[in-house]
């Protein structure tokens, strides 16, 4: 239970509260849905043999959440323009970083 609570608030919740803590609120609502859009990046499960495993860590398995594309999330950071797509991608990276990590939690 802890996993999906971790997993899914990061996903969902932590969001919210950056848009709400961060952005003015001329352009919260902009950023809330940016960063939840993240989750889009998901797509990639499509091509999985198994769309949705939940024993499955998806850092480095799924193509957008391999090493090099985590590289290029970050280097997104660094621009202005890109920088709210970067944050919202990485946080997903986080979400599912913390997913594998409790995963393996629960198999010892």
């Amino acid at each position: 239970m802890l996993r999906f609570i971790a997993h899914y608030g990061i996903h969902f919740i932590v969001p919210i509260l950056i848009g709400v803590l961060f952005f003015k609120r001329e352009t919260r609502a902009r950023a809330i849905i940016i960063l939840l859009a993240a989750i889009l990046i998901d797509v990639d499960h499509l091509f999985a043999a198994r769309i949705f495993d939940p024993n499955r860590c998806s850092i480095n398995f799924h193509f957008f959440h391999q090493y090099w594309a985590i590289a290029i999330y970050f280097g997104l950071l660094f621009f202005k323009k890109t920088r709210i797509f970067g944050i919202a991608l990485l946080l997903h990276m986080v979400a599912d970083t913390t997913d594998c990590y409790l995963m393996q939690l629960e198999i010892k």
